[in-house]
């Protein structure tokens, strides 16, 4: 059995002979401090962890070797607006004006590569007279948005071992990307008409990235991002998410798995117990980061959900920074519910790995982890 027939069977608690090994990724400030205790410049982080802790190397689970883009295209031209008082204030590739520290290179801004503290003046639709100049950057057909070689990476993954994935914002996450969260809060109240016409926008844009995506290459995950929870309360109403979003994600499950995907995932930061609910009416099939500090835990929900639900993370990262009996416990107390159910968990750091991890206490809870889910 190999890392793909793994990651696929745990997420509908099917056997396996051992869970997928998912410890979790470092952001850029992690691998600072890793480096300083002795991870050599330039290795691959993921084949020295698993090394030091006498684990096999398989690829890791969720692997992307493609080319899909369901970015604007074209993109904004970023443009530093002003650098003074330690800050930059930038116009970024979304349109919007951002602000960050210069403690940073001000290209943080275009992704999660570490954990950066950013602030927002403005984003680019503001109301409906801002809509159809960015609806126009949104073509489907646009060529730029798949691989130029999908014949030949199609057959480079012809017996693959790992779970390739495509990942995709789901409708909160975008529309918040488009109005900023107080602008898309505030026209859910004085407009919702106008956002459930950017809802179906999105909905019927995605719909057809999936389709010609899924006809060129294989994916075996879906991977929605939606972050849409503070740390006790979803940001909107459950009754916004059924009306808004719940949609989208139960065509665009409906479309992957009429492609061959085999697990449609939605990702979301904060408390998700009242989000769950809507996921599984959606189709959806797991869950992830599910983060301790936001009150989840994977078990209660395993056992309020059944197989209804699978989830990704649930380790407190809190306790592997902690190490030794805290880390221990933590890890158990996880893990081991779900290997005597047979499967439903990839169980990994609840969200990125902070630097406040070391690299020793990383090694000890990935080996530890390896032990309780058979790989050592």
């Amino acid at each position: 059995m190999d890392n793909r027939e793994r990651a696929i069977k745990a997420a509908h608690y099917r056997p396996v002979d051992k869970l997928p090994l998912t410890p979790g990724g470092p952001r850029e400030s992690t691998l600072a401090r890793w480096r300083a205790e002795g991870l050599p410049e330039g290795a691959d982080w993921y084949a020295h962890i698993l090394g030091e802790a006498g684990v096999p190397y398989e690829r890791p689970v969720g692997y992307v070797p493609h080319h899909v883009d369901t970015r604007m295209v074209p993109t904004f031209e970023e443009e530093v607006l002003s650098h003074e008082g330690g800050h930059y204030i930038v116009r970024d590739w979304m349109g919007a004006v951002t602000e960050i520290s210069d403690e940073f290179d001000y290209t943080y801004i275009r992704g999660a590569k570490d954990f950066v503290t950013r602030k927002w003046h403005s984003f680019p639709v503001r109301d409906r007279a801002d809509w159809p100049a960015m609806r126009a950057r949104y073509d489907p057909d646009e060529p730029s948005r798949y691989p130029a070689d999908a014949g030949g990476l199609r057959e480079r993954m012809e017996g693959r071992g790992y779970a390739s994935r495509l990942s995709v914002n789901g409708p909160f996450w975008q529309m918040r990307e488009w109005m900023g969260f107080e602008g898309l809060c505030i026209a859910l109240m004085d407009d919702p008409a106008f956002v459930a016409e950017m809802a179906e926008f999105w909905r019927l844009f995605i719909a057809k990235v999936i389709r010609r995506a899924a006809s060129l290459i294989p994916f075996d995950f879906l991977c929605i991002s939606e972050d849409m929870a503070y740390k006790a309360h979803a940001m909107i109403s459950p009754a916004m998410v059924r009306e808004y979003c719940a949609p989208a994600y139960r065509e665009w499950g409906d479309i992957a798995r009429g492609h061959g995907v085999s697990v449609v995932s939605v990702d979301s930061d904060g408390y998700v117990g009242e989000l769950i609910p809507i996921w599984v009416e959606s189709g959806v099939d797991m869950n992830e980061p599910q983060e301790v500090a936001a009150h989840n835990d994977v078990n209660e929900y395993r056992v309020r959900y059944g197989r209804d639900m699978a989830y990704g993370g649930g380790i407190d990262k809190r306790a592997i920074a902690a190490g030794g009996a805290v880390m221990e416990a933590e890890v158990r107390r996880v893990v081991e519910p779900f290997m005597r159910a047979g499967g439903g968990l990839l169980p990994g750091c609840d969200h990125g790995v902070p630097p406040d991890i070391s690299l020793g206490n990383f090694v000890e809870y990935t080996r530890l982890l390896a032990k309780l889910t058979g790989w050592l």
